[in-house]
């Protein structure tokens, strides 16, 4: 077998990034947009010492779970990895994604994974967007998405995980752009003026908030921009984020609100929330509720325990704790995200709590050393990179009555889960929650008891 040949493959497998596996002439390909049970003709793109890669070239028998994807622009668009996968054929692989991490990285070989919480219509669910800007063939001003794996932009004016008017908006800020000859930016040269359309929405209550980043010391235009946006109803705010840097992380500074309010609203399981540009808030709201619930149910609270919530963000999970618990502690690197944080208890009212900004692996031993702060239940929501040793290190000195971890990424939570393990920790619980259909991303709730 070589490069360029195409060869009968029968899909047996998937891994956990999304691609099909199956073997040809008993050498195993893994196939981008391959699902478990088809059988294709791939043409073979890169050949290894033990395993390559092939591209579908033919679908000669189709898969049980492969159904028509509802975006055109997949699979150029690499935000969804198996949109061509059924749902529930979806749920199974994802719970399954869960099972085999904890097993290969844990070494947990019997721990239960539950059935995957989905959710009734597994399209339009997303509260936030951000869209790259670039130009397209002709040089005009383009937003969408990257394509797989590089930073191509895939112009998009609808996308089908979002609401339709985040492509309504989207499409009025690149008339904006024309009409007042904004330039949009060249990674590669570095010039040019807006980077990024950000959008996010409240999903109880539909305040919509835009924020341009923006290579340039002020945004140019703002009233024509302002006037063409504040046609739409639904938005209450207006802002810029100046980024000058050559860098892939989007928000560098503060917002600057040039139209409405510097921050939006929502509402979870009878919580209100500010949310400011910069703020971390669960991308999918009707599966916040759920996951939130379960998180809740995990550490059964009964209104006399002391509760630290780790990488709060605003507070979205503190504030939930706090209706129950005697007491709420929360530590959050991101400074806006704790003013919001602050405010959302004082709004509701919730003056229980009391919330530290800096590094989780500092401030969190810091004030165990020094307060003697202890906790009879201890959340943990990190970041896709999982929890620092410290963190783990002193959550496990605090010897709380439960450790309750809310994960993005089963690789990483199987390794932290490993590693409580061996400091005298049991997870009893692992409840997966689908808080992004159609890609390959899957949120787990772990519930850990001491032994």
């Amino acid at each position: 077998m070589k490069k360029n040949d195409l060869v009968r493959v029968e899909i047996t497998d998937q891994i956990q990034t999304g691609e099909g596996v199956g073997k040809a002439e008993g050498f195993p390909l893994f196939i981008k947009n391959a699902v478990i049970g088809d059988v294709i003709t791939a043409r073979v793109t890169r050949i290894n010492k033990s395993y390559g890669y092939g591209r579908l070239e033919e679908l000669i028998r189709p898969s049980a779970f492969r159904v028509s994807p509802p975006c055109e622009a997949f699979p150029k668009c690499g935000g969804c990895q198996i949109m061509s996968m059924s749902y529930e054929g979806q749920l199974a692989f994802k719970r399954k994604k869960v099972e085999e991490a904890l097993r290969r990285i844990g070494g947990f070989e019997n721990l239960q994974v539950e059935p995957v919480l989905g959710m009734q219509e597994p399209l339009r669910y997303r509260n936030k967007a951000q869209y790259p800007v670039g130009t397209d063939a002709e040089g005009r001003p383009a937003a969408g998405f990257y394509a797989g794996r590089s930073h191509r932009i895939i112009p998009m004016d609808d996308c089908v995980l979002s609401p339709a008017l985040f492509g309504q908006i989207t499409k009025a800020v690149l008339e904006w752009m024309r009409e007042n000859r904004i330039s949009a930016y060249d990674e590669e040269t570095g010039e040019g003026i807006v980077r990024h359309i950000f959008i996010r929405r409240g999903g109880k209550t539909g305040q919509t908030a835009v924020c341009l980043i923006v290579n340039s010391r002020k945004l140019p235009a703002q009233k024509a921009l302002t006037e063409k946006l504040s046609a739409f109803p639904e938005i209450t705010g207006i802002s810029y984020s100046v980024n000058r840097e050559k860098t892939n992380v989007i928000m560098t500074q503060k917002a600057v609100t040039v139209y409405g309010k510097p921050y939006i609203e929502d509402e979870i399981n009878g919580v209100t929330y500010r949310i400011s540009p910069n703020s971390f808030f669960q991308v999918n709201p009707l599966q916040t509720d759920v996951l939130y619930e379960k998180a809740l149910e995990a550490a059964g609270l009964t209104g006399t325990e002391t509760v630290w919530d780790v990488y709060c963000g605003i507070g979205s999970i503190s504030l939930q704790l706090a209706k129950k618990a005697k007491k709420v502690y929360g530590v959050e690197i991101v400074t806006e995200a704790i003013e919001d944080a602050r405010e959302n208890a004082r709004i509701n009212g919730l003056d229980n709590t009391e919330f530290f900004c800096g590094k989780a692996e500092e401030v969190l031993p810091k004030l165990y050393e020094q307060r003697k702060i202890k906790a009879d239940v201890i959340v943990v929501d990190p970041p896709r990179k999982g929890c620092e040793k410290a963190v783990l290190d002193t959550i496990s000195a605090m010897s709380p009555e439960r450790i309750v971890y809310v994960s993005c990424d089963p690789a990483t939570l199987a390794r932290d889960l490993k590693y409580l393990a061996g400091q005298g920790w049991t997870p009893v619980l692992v409840q997966p929650v689908d808080m992004f259909p159609m890609t390959v991303h899957i949120e787990n709730v772990c519930c850990l008891v001491r032994r």
